[in-house]
């Protein structure tokens, strides 16, 4: 029998981060979506793995776990992989002790695709001063474009914090961001065949809503494709839009009198436990103005293609709608900035204020120091204006509290990266990486 060959691994972004993570804590927890290539990632610096995905394994190690928690805990030479950890999620006090006990970095590492009961703490241990030596949790996302090779990587956005920049060119047009949407960052997608690539989302939208969001413990659903379904594509159809959960319930509603306040809720629930969606929340900047910040955060799947798959939207049939592609690949360029923030320490938000002025997304670095990011799928004209509102948003920050912004940029769908006369940056989203 011929062995299969195993699958070439792609680099990860987040490896510096799991690399780093393991030299400076005593564990780290890594969440995020299904298939979004965890286990792959986190194998790569295991030197023991407990795999509790196999069932005749599975019950094996809950049962040691459970009669002791320290033996499961020292199975073998560390760190120790416990991947899909929420099925003995009973041991994180065991973890915790086991770190302390001899405060050494780099012990553990938890992999889960679900909101396990230790999230609160873990949070709250993650908001610690970061020399604590103990746990931290990471988010890992589906791949960036630079990642999956399609951006060529030639505008950083450390560079531009430093105020290098070099003008740069794109061979991607928006057909390819068209397949890019519908596509997404999952690993298994990458270098296969466009038919193949493009059924991954739509494989991950149907396991979601057929039987993921009815699989968690901790909120029980009486299982309803069609509920999820609804919510789903009303979900989708306000990406990239800070619209209020009454706009989706009464989206999902209409003659389902059951799809009640409480019942869309617990759907909403889940789909944030399982890293399904996942908001995009508000910058609060001082303004020297007294306009007011509008606070409510915009709603985001964890990969613009869940989006495109729950609203049936192929790369030729998104044309048919460009003000929903432009939600799309708005959600497409948040994703990307979320990723290459990650890696260089940083955070992205939104700013809208009381005005109906926008940046759709906002960079805050590590220093404090803070970038405006607006997306543009259209022309010229669209780009010019999109520039204006920065440079009109950016005068109202106040920057002896803030400091001046690091850099203004407007990402877009065209081919060539330049900075404008009023020294805003035209970025092509196939340019950009960390």
């Amino acid at each position: 029998m011929a062995r299969m060959r195993e699958r070439e691994y792609i680099n990860r972004i987040f490896d510096g981060i799991v690399e780093f993570t393991l030299k400076s804590k005593g564990a780290l927890v890594i969440v995020g979506p299904k298939w979004c290539g965890k286990s792959t990632t986190a194998k790569r610096y295991a030197k023991t793995v407990i795999d509790l995905m196999p069932l005749e394994s599975r019950n094996e190690f809950i049962e040691l776990a459970k009669i002791s928690p320290s033996n499961f805990l020292n199975y073998g030479p560390k760190p120790i992989l416990v991947d899909e950890w929420q099925h003995v999620s009973f041991i994180w006090d065991q973890v915790k002790y086991e770190v302390d006990k001899t405060g050494e970095f780099g012990q553990y590492i938890l992999t889960g695709s679900v909101t396990d009961k230790g999230k609160a703490e873990l949070d709250a241990e993650s908001s610690r001063h970061t020399g604590n030596g103990r746990i931290i949790r990471k988010m890992m996302r589906t791949m960036s474009l630079y990642e999956t090779g399609d951006s060529n990587g030639t505008v950083s956005l450390s560079d531009l914090k430093k105020g290098k920049f070099s003008n740069a060119m794109s061979k991607k047009d928006i057909n390819d961001y068209a397949y890019y949407v519908c596509r997404g960052g999952w690993p298994v997608a990458i270098g296969k065949d466009r038919d193949v690539a493009l059924a991954q989302a739509r494989d991950y939208y149907e396991v979601v809503v057929t039987d993921d969001i009815f699989s968690l413990k901790d909120i029980p659903l009486k299982k309803d494709e069609q509920k999820a379904r609804k919510l789903m594509r009303s979900y989708a159809r306000n990406v990239s839009i800070a619209a209020a959960d009454t706009t989706l319930l009464e989206d999902c509603a209409g003659s389902d009198e059951t799809f009640d306040k409480d019942v869309f809720a617990k759907y909403l629930n889940a789909l944030r436990n399982l890293y399904v969606i996942e908001e995009l929340p508000a910058w609060n900047p001082n303004l020297r103005s007294k306009t007011a910040i509008r606070a409510k955060e915009t709603r985001h799947f964890t990969d613009p293609s869940i989006g495109a798959a729950a609203l049936g939207i192929t790369p030729e049939g998104i044309f048919k709608d460009i003000t929903t592609f432009g939600f799309l690949f708005e959600s497409l360029v948040v994703h990307d900035l979320r990723v290459y923030a990650d890696a260089i320490g940083a955070h992205v938000y939104k700013y809208r204020d009381s005005k109906k002025r926008e940046a759709d997304a906002v960079l805050q670095f590590a220093d404090g120091s803070w970038a405006l990011v607006e997306v543009k799928l259209g022309g010229e004209e669209d780009i010019r204006k999109a520039a204006d509102n920065l440079i009109k948003i950016a005068d109202d920050i106040d920057y002896d509290r803030t400091g001046k912004p690091a850099f203004l940029m407007v990402v877009t769908k065209n081919k060539v990266a330049y900075q404008m006369e009023n020294g805003v940056y035209v970025v092509p989203l196939c340019c950009l990486k960390d």
